[in-house]
């Protein structure tokens, strides 16, 4: 099997939340921590860098923004070695947004950069599920947290 394309993950999401108030979740730590990582050093700002961590897995990551149009778009690199990540925000009718993330880059053979792909599309879906519940219902589904607990298989 040969790859044609670059692997690249995607993942979208209708919520029904303002734009203002859905690209706001995304930038201030205060809010994302409601559905993805539990601490981050600052909000998400153009050519910024802040750490993000996910203390139940002893993990953590530099997100350096590179760039961001309010309400509309936020380009960033993260991870080592680094990929690049998207986030687009289209305001949608209703007071909804789409919320789409690209990630992108991943290194390796061509098989590794597919497995990682992969996993980050499942990844980036849990964030934008668990981001809608929030947003939509004020309900925190621990998405991140519950997907690798101790004890499970693979963990």
């Amino acid at each position: 099997m040969e790859i044609h394309e670059t692997p690249t993950a995607v993942a979208g999401m209708l919520i029904r939340r303002p734009v203002a108030e859905v690209f706001e979740a995304i930038v201030d730590p205060a809010i994302t921590t409601k559905f993805w990582f539990t601490h981050g050093s600052g909000r998400l700002d153009s050519g910024k860098e802040v750490r993000w961590e996910w203390r139940m897995y002893g993990v953590s990551t530099t997100a350096k923004v590179s760039e961001i149009v309010r309400n509309e778009r936020i380009v960033m690199q993260w991870s080592d070695p680094p990929t690049t990540v998207v986030w687009t925000f289209t305001e949608m009718p209703g007071d909804a947004t789409f919320l789409e993330v690209r990630n992108f880059g991943f290194a390796g053979t061509p098989d590794e950069q597919v497995k990682e792909a992969i996993g980050s599309t499942g990844g980036f879906t849990l964030v934008l599920a668990g981001a809608k519940a929030w947003l939509e219902q004020g309900l925190t589904l621990s998405l991140i947290g519950d997907r690798h607990p101790e004890g499970a298989p693979g963990r």
